[in-house]
């Protein structure tokens, strides 16, 4: 298998990583997941350990973010957060599976086989909500097929509009999703939900993108 290691710690990724090269695996690692995210838009893997608690852009964020992009490798949580709602946050964000920590490595690396032999994500294909699509993978979107030229930042808050739709998604949900722990200037989200009004709305009769002045923004069906 080759596995990526995203884990803030260096004293546990190099335990994790030393066994599993031992074992026969071919390890890379990231220490947070701004460098997961750079390093799996260059290289493929065959499943993911995935920590919750990092600095820059946490494990939750960071899964949620690489789902966004359409990347549909396996995905394990590891994290000493062991409570009902935390495991439920982790399947919700993407994850695939959950090892809370401490933990065997016997186990560890058995989970990890069962993913890889699961392969990626079957959910990670178009996405629809009125006739309105997306395909997270190609990074297309058409609305009454219409093809909708979109940057990416605004593509991806699109994508998760319509992921959630028609609920509510807060304005901080956009902001951590998107960015992470970078966030732009006040005027950034602003302008890139101006931009994707512009091409989602303007050339059609009736709008989808509904902004809820200090909550957040959703999508509708005409």
């Amino acid at each position: 298998m080759k596995i990526l290691v995203v884990e803030d710690s260096p004293q546990v990724a190099e335990t994790i990583m030393d066994y599993l090269a031992l074992a026969g695996h071919r390890v890379d690692c990231a220490y947070h997941g701004q460098a997961a995210l750079q390093l799996l838009a260059q290289e493929r893997f065959d499943v993911i350990i995935m920590d919750v608690m990092m600095p820059r852009l946490d494990g939750l964020r960071t899964v949620e973010r690489l789902r966004a992009d359409g990347i549909a490798t396996p995905v394990l949580f590891l994290t000493a957060r062991d409570s009902l709602e935390d495991k439920l946050a982790g399947f919700r964000a993407g994850g695939d599976d959950y090892l809370v920590k401490p933990f065997a490595m016997e186990e560890l690396e058995v989970r990890l086989e069962a993913l890889s032999l699961r392969g990626p994500r079957g959910d990670m294909g178009v996405l629809c909500f009125g006739d309105l699509t997306v395909d997270p993978a190609s990074g297309r979107a058409t609305r009454a097929g219409v093809e909708l030229k979109l940057g990416k930042i605004p593509f991806q808050i699109l994508t998760l509009l319509v992921k959630r739709a028609p609920q509510l998604v807060t304005r901080q949900e956009v902001l951590d999703t998107v960015w992470g722990d970078e966030e732009p200037d006040s005027d950034a989200l602003r302008s890139h939900i101006y931009a994707l009004r512009n091409v989602l709305d303007k050339p059609f009769p009736t709008p989808m993108l509904e902004t809820l002045h200090g909550q957040g923004y959703r999508l509708v069906t005409p």
